[in-house]
């Protein structure tokens, strides 16, 4: 019987594999490690910032990735962040206070006596006096109802925003006389203290105050003229670049925890 096997074919198939250092995962492993060096980099440049509100922006970044809370809305009423007014927008805040400042029954009596300017520390509001006295009763932190009407005004605007506040009281170079010992330094202290609380109790936050200095006499406006009355002025200075997280002053408080009155 004849031999009729065919010839067997057999074919090897070689599989390859690469080695350890041949592939490409590394790749992956080392891009990956390369940003996350440099988003560490970066954020520790920006935490190094003096700018608060760069820190603020960083740390509510970290808090809330998906940028669902905005800064926007007041946070008087309990929610929200308001929105702090920058170097940049302190122009615009002068306007809207100036224009606020008009509808003032007695703005036209006061408008020299006010000024409102934008300078590197920020926004300064200074409250002048005339001889007669226009904001306090004279030689006393007593405020007059164009102090409380102003300063009422302007406290309803500047409790809007997060931007920390200071306020200087200063007098002329006329000594006070007073048996106890109360000079132009107790004077210029309590007033700055006076035009605090009307700010206060007109919306201004509890952590926005950052200051409150009785300067005396040692800060003239008027050098060449220390007696003018010019030199007796309150100073309020809004900062640009400190701002906090507000708190309801203590009537806004018992407001929201006082029972709502039923209908009738």
């Amino acid at each position: 019987m004849a031999d009729s096997t065919d010839d067997l074919i057999i074919i090897k198939k070689k599989k390859v594999v690469h080695g350890g250092h041949h592939g490409g995962a590394w790749k992956v492993a080392y891009a990956d490690f390369v940003t996350a060096m440099m988003s560490l980099f970066i954020v520790l440049w920006l935490l190094s910032s003096s700018n608060e509100q760069v820190k603020k922006s960083v740390a509510g970044y970290f808090n809330d990735p998906r940028g669902t809370a905005k800064l926007e809305g007041s946070s008087l009423s309990g929610a929200g962040h308001a929105v702090p007014v920058s170097q940049a927008d302190m122009p615009k805040l002068k306007e809207k206070l100036l224009q606020s400042a008009r509808e003032l029954p007695n703005f036209e009596r006061l408008k020299k006596q006010v000024e409102i300017s934008a300078s590197p520390d920020g926004l300064r509001i200074e409250l002048m006096e005339d001889p007669g006295g226009t904001f306090f009763e004279s030689g006393s932190a007593k405020p007059t109802p164009a102090l409380q009407q102003f300063l009422a005004l302007i406290g309803k605007e500047l409790g809007k925003m997060p931007n920390r506040i200071s306020i200087e009281g200063h007098t002329d170079s006329h000594p006070y006389s007073s048996p106890n010992g109360y000079t132009n330094w107790e004077l210029s202290a309590d007033r700055a203290n006076s035009a605090r609380r009307l700010l206060q109790s007109s919306g201004v936050g509890q952590k926005q105050i950052e200051q409150v200095r009785g300067f005396a006499d040692q800060m003239p406006r008027d050098a060449a003229r220390p007696e003018d009355a010019c030199n007796r002025r309150i100073t309020v200075i809004v900062d640009p670049t400190v701002v906090v997280e507000q708190v309801p002053a203590p009537e806004q408080v018992a407001e929201a925890k006082a029972p709502a009155k039923a209908e009738e």
